[in-house]
């Protein structure tokens, strides 16, 4: 037992290292705020399998001493304990981060791509998160309405717009007053995922919803939707990613909607529009998915809806 502890304790930096030069600090700045949150919750994850009972995380590990045995054993461990699609997603993680260990000469070629040599795993994961009904996207609305407040306004249009665009809380938040242009009631989304850009489209609900808000916060430069303090005084400043979240939680307690997740929004979206005939290529270039496969995954309509769409087929038995 104490040798093995040995070995994990020789996997933890002995010192802080520069971020500058710490390949899992490196590859986190390169993402985007949501993406960072969530590979990093990857990372801690792989580097207390690797050091436990060792209390260590991203940052505290050292990256460049990890060799296929090591890599090996994470894919073996992620198996048994997580989803296939998470599993990848860790995967890809860890690679990066020995990638950008290797492009900053801490580890060597040969060691680098054994290392990350590993199979991405195979096999369906259960699709995650529901769709929220109309009549629920109808409560949360309502009870933004009977808040007579700024923030019952500023809320409203924060839910009518994931709720009509199918956007990533993080791209809400990351939307400016010049984002929207009312001529169209279009928004020009700056910073989506892999710093790519796009146009979205609001329908009318979100739009008078947004309309309602901007009376109130005017059209100053800055970020769309921002905090209200107390007082009912609103800050023209940017929201982070998790207030979305905790104003959501205490929206759906508040209008008795069942627990649901931001993305949840943008899972209704993206199914709704697959439901009423839009081609999958379309809403893939509204949800931002590089991939129209990925728009496919996001597709929670029931066996109901797949059953009804095959009777429309004729077949022209003893005719």
């Amino acid at each position: 037992m104490a040798r093995e502890t040995t070995r994990q304790i020789d996997l933890v930096l002995a010192a802080p290292r520069p971020l500058t030069v710490h390949p899992a600090a490196v590859y986190l700045s390169s993402l985007t705020s949501g993406s960072r949150r969530t590979m990093e919750k990857s990372l801690n994850v792989i580097a207390r399998m690797l050091t436990a009972p060792v209390e260590s995380d991203a940052l505290s590990l050292d990256w460049s001493k990890l060799r296929y045995q090591h890599t090996a054993a994470i894919r073996s461990v992620l198996m048994e304990q997580y989803a296939p699609a998470t599993v990848n997603r860790m995967l890809c993680a860890l690679r990066r981060v020995l990638q950008e260990a290797h492009h900053l000469r801490l580890i060597s070629t040969d060691d680098y791509a054994t290392a990350i040599n590993l199979k991405s795993v195979q096999g369906d994961s259960p699709l995650r998160g529901r769709l929220l009904k109309p009549s629920e996207i109808a409560a949360l609305l309502s009870d933004c309405k009977n808040d007579l407040t700024l923030i019952g306004k500023r809320d409203a249009a924060l839910i009518a717009i994931l709720s009509g665009s199918g956007l990533r809380r993080s791209e809400l938040v990351a939307l400016d007053t010049v984002d929207y242009k009312t001529e169209d009631s279009s928004l020009l989304v700056r910073k989506g995922k892999g710093r790519k850009s796009r146009t979205v489209y609001l329908p009318s609900g979100a739009v008078a919803a947004l309309e309602d808000w901007l009376v109130e916060r005017g059209n100053a430069p800055g970020a769309l939707i921002c905090p209200v303090r107390r007082g009912g005084h609103i800050k023209v400043g940017r929201m982070t990613d998790q207030a979305v979240m905790t104003i959501l939680r205490k929206r759906a307690s508040c209008a008795s909607v069942a627990a649901f997740s931001p993305h949840d929004f943008r899972r209704t979206f993206i199914t709704n529009l697959l439901a009423a005939g839009v081609d999958v290529l379309t809403v893939s270039r509204l949800a931002g998915h590089a991939d129209p496969a990925t728009t496919a995954k996001y597709d929670l309509r029931s066996e109901e809806f797949k059953r009804q769409a095959v009777q429309l087929l004729h077949v022209p038995y003893g005719e």
